[in-house]
């Protein structure tokens, strides 16, 4: 298993000069203190590397206003025209029920809604780049069930199955790369996102769900039907659309 430093140094040229967006930086943190530490992140990263140029994105994804919010901030930046990669790393596990401001389940709302919502806001971004490409930290739990959609749970299955429609639909048109991968379990998901982040090979397999850094195979893998359909995927999508209230025509 390598560590974090030694994939730093091996990935060091497929990753330079890249803009990269992650979410959920700070696990755990709520308020000011996600900003407390997020902050800290920020100082870790100068400290290791002046030339790392680093910003801080203040982003609630139960929360549809501070999503569109972030969304605009990130499109207003006149420094950074392009979004070089996207990973939509920011997840939570809800062990009681309790819906957000806009009345979804907490859960749902910031593993997928919300997701779902910032990359299609700032979809123009991600497209104008040349290494243009998306990486969705999802779950092996998506083998538990479907996407009951007439409860709105289970959105494990959602991400994959979202992200996996957007390659199908962005990628030949576009040349968009979007994936999915099961983190491991492990203290940082940092490893499985760097490959997918940066490696030009996995070009043949967009839309793929990844698993131990390699393409994950349906079969000995036990991914499951549900998580591939798409006629399910069209589906959420539509859903998606509809529960926060706007439309992306691509």
């Amino acid at each position: 298993m390598s560590t974090a430093d030694e994939l730093v140094v091996h990935y060091a040229n497929y990753i330079k000069g890249k803009v990269i967006i992650i979410t959920g930086v700070s696990p755990g943190s709520l308020g000011a203190y996600f900003v407390q530490k997020a902050q800290q992140t920020e100082a870790a990263i100068a400290a290791s590397n002046p030339d790392i140029k680093t910003r801080i994105l203040p982003l609630d994804l139960e929360s549809l206003q501070s999503v569109c919010e972030a969304a605009t901030i990130v499109n207003e930046w006149s420094d950074i025209p392009v979004v070089d990669v996207l990973v939509n790393n920011a997840g939570k596990l809800v062990n009681e029920y309790s819906v957000t401001v806009d009345g979804f389940e907490r859960q749902l709302a910031t593993n997928h809604l919300g997701h779902f919502l910032f990359t299609n806001l700032i979809m123009d971004k991600i497209l104008a780049s040349s290494a243009r490409r998306i990486i969705n930290v999802s779950s092996d739990g998506h083998r538990l069930s479907p996407f009951h959609f007439e409860g709105y749970n289970f959105e494990v299955n959602g991400e994959y199955l979202v992200f996996n429609f957007l390659a199908k639909r962005l990628g030949e048109k576009h040349g968009l790369l979007a994936f999915s991968l099961h983190p491991g379990v492990i203290l940082t998901n940092a490893v499985d996102n760097v490959d997918l982040a940066t490696l030009p090979d996995r070009l043949p397999h967009n839309g793929a769900y990844l698993l131990d850094c390699r393409i994950a195979d349906p079969l000995t893998d036990m991914i499951k039907p549900w998580a591939t359909s798409p006629f399910e995927a069209e589906k959420l999508w539509r859903l998606s659309e509809e529960l926060v209230g706007q439309k992306f025509l691509y």
